[in-house]
């Protein structure tokens, strides 16, 4: 297994977070990562993101696994087969206090193909993390 982790300060509240974030419509907004999506981040629905790497952009369908309104949601997702390479990508959202929280974004990867893609995904799928949650911040904190 490989796992990728990036966490931010935000300076807003949660809920505020949570609707930028669950608004998969408008990631071509604001989201370098991410910079498609279509769907509802609801338990058991299917999303499709379209997301930069290092070699291409790539299309991935993705199944809502976990969903904890104003905390965090995750979905897995495959490659070719889950055999071949899948993973997880949860969001997740800590309060500081009322008007602070911390991001906290993880991608978990597993498969065969894994050790061919390891480089990549600690170096450039963690660059692109770390800028998804920088603009993740300064979406949400213009908006507030």
């Amino acid at each position: 297994m490989k796992e990728n982790r990036n966490e931010i300060v935000i300076n807003a509240p949660p809920e505020q977070v949570w609707q930028v974030l669950t608004d998969l419509e408008h990631y071509s907004e604001w989201n370098p990562l991410l910079y498609r999506g279509s769907g509802t981040v609801k338990l058991g629905e299917t999303v499709v993101v379209d997301a930069k790497t290092a070699t291409k952009d790539m299309n991935f369908v993705c199944k809502v696994i976990k969903v904890e309104p104003f905390k965090e949601f995750a979905w897995k997702f495959h490659v070719i087969h889950p055999i071949l390479f899948r993973g997880v990508h949860a969001l997740r959202i800590e309060p500081i206090d009322q008007e602070t929280v911390t991001f906290i974004d993880t991608e978990s990867f597993w498969g065969l193909l894994l050790p061919t893609q390891a480089k990549d995904l600690t170096t450039n799928g963690l660059t692109a993390m770390i800028e998804m949650g920088s603009a993740l911040k300064e979406r949400v904190e213009a908006l507030h």
